[in-house]
């Protein structure tokens, strides 16, 4: 594809484009802007980009955009930085309830989003500041092998200080029952969260 997308008489050209991960891609792109008609209502000029990558890894595809005077390499970079927010909003729908009340009224989700995503927030700094420099313990399992912490391990990293002071603090003087050691403790205390 490069040898054709690369000669001056074809409308694709060449764009290098930030991507995932921070880095850089080499893509053919055609841009055109065009009417989009959808009977019964107003017409709106929208810019389209046809996308090819010149390795043939990827599949060709199209991005639509109502901003007429943006380059086609800054609507690629666009779609690339708004996957990310995409992912962040579908993280907070599975483990915050994130637009899922009952209610599905708008006044409903309008006041209750602003609150959800503030705790999903202060879980994640408060998790972060309490962990020894930065890092958090990723607990691995059978069925998951994320190599960073999820939303859930931040909730039950916060937690763990609250549950050990609970039970060691409310303890008695003279316990009336056989101690526990503390690597027993360790192994129980992230099962209550």
């Amino acid at each position: 594809m490069q040898a054709w997308a690369s000669r001056s008489d074809t409308p694709w050209k060449d764009v290098e484009v930030a991507w995932y991960s921070g880095q850089r891609k080499q893509l053919c792109v055609f841009s055109h802007t065009v009417l989009w008609y959808t009977p019964s209502l107003p017409q709106v000029a929208i810019r389209y980009v046809l996308v090819a990558d010149p390795e043939g890894k990827l599949r060709m595809d199209a991005f639509l955009c109502t901003d007429l005077e943006a380059t086609p390499a800054q609507i690629l970079e666009w779609a690339v930085r708004r996957w990310s927010s995409e992912v962040t909003f579908e993280e907070a729908r599975a483990h915050l309830g994130l637009e899922t009340q009952c209610q599905w009224s708008d006044r409903v989700i309008a006041r209750t989003t602003p609150v959800l995503l503030a705790l999903f927030a202060s879980v994640t700094v408060l998790a972060l500041r309490l962990s020894d420099a930065g890092l958090l313990p990723v607990p691995m399992t059978a069925w998951s092998h994320t190599a960073a912490p999820t939303v859930v391990d931040c909730v039950a990293w916060v937690r763990q200080p609250r549950w050990r002071a609970r039970v060691v603090v409310h303890s008695a003087a003279e316990p009336a029952c056989v101690p526990c050691p503390r690597e027993a403790f360790a192994r129980w205390l992230p099962g209550l969260s």
